[in-house]
């Protein structure tokens, strides 16, 4: 199983040019004081500061992300993004599925699949998120719920592309509500995961690949949460916005 944890910040609807121009500083000035860092960093901006961030962070091992994009290369789709434009705005990995996505702009599994393929077509690393809401929850639905996004999502992946697919397991239920899973459910859910990766793929698949909680991680639960060999790291929503935050919940990883 990875020892090395994957840190994905999540900004969503937030920061303008000057906020991302702080934020990247901040986390460049933090990367030059501290050696031997123990985790890999991933920043998701809005598209209109990719670029910003990536000119502020480059030449250290910050990696940039999207929160988005479309499945197509090019085309009339007024307000969409392909990966060929991320990538020359200095993208490695791309968020596809979040339940937000899923939820307010109606993307199916089958949609995200799309888009998982295209992100491994185009050389980035798709940061697949999963994850089950309150009512399926309740009705002890969550096990079925996150086979059925697995198989439709990771539909006609080759084996030897899983090693740029990262997952993020997403209670529904916990996003933005400060609600958290304990690290038992969590972990709980990410065994699961790795035994139906082992059944899709292989044992060597399920073991090697990254799998992140992302459902209200806070510097206050995200030394507990690391703890558990099953987590791999966070994608971190609101936490990202402030830097201090994010630079605490990247030193629980130590």
């Amino acid at each position: 199983m990875p020892q090395r944890k994957l840190i994905a910040a999540n900004w969503k609807m937030n920061k303008g040019l000057v906020e991302s121009e702080k934020f990247a500083e901040e986390i460049k000035s933090f990367f030059d004081r501290t050696k031997n860092l123990n985790c890999d960093i991933v920043i998701c901006p809005p598209y209109t500061t990719i670029h910003l961030v990536y000119k502020k962070t480059n030449g250290t091992d910050i990696k940039l992300g999207a929160q988005n994009v479309h499945y197509e290369m090019n085309g009339a789709y007024t307000g969409e993004i392909s990966c060929q434009m991320l990538k020359s705005c200095g993208c490695k990995y791309v968020i596809v599925g979040h339940s937000e996505r899923r939820q307010h702009f109606n993307e199916t599994n089958e949609i995200v699949n799309k888009k998982v393929l295209k992100v491994l077509d185009e050389g980035l690393k798709p940061i697949l998120c999963i994850g089950e809401t309150l009512v399926e929850r309740q009705d002890r639905l969550t096990e079925a719920v996150i086979e059925e996004q697995l198989a439709h999502c990771l539909n006609q992946v080759p084996a030897d592309q899983m090693n740029k697919v990262v997952i993020a397991y997403e209670p529904i239920w916990a996003i933005g509500t400060g609600k958290t899973a304990t690290p038992h459910q969590a972990e709980s859910v990410h065994n699961f995961i790795r035994k139906k990766l082992k059944k899709m793929f292989s044992e060597e698949i399920a073991q090697s690949t990254r799998i992140l909680y992302g459902g209200s991680v806070t510097p206050a639960n995200a030394r507990e949460l690391f703890a558990s060999d099953a987590i791999n790291g966070a994608l971190v929503g609101g936490a990202s916005l402030d830097e201090k935050s994010f630079i605490e919940i990247i030193n629980c990883t130590f």
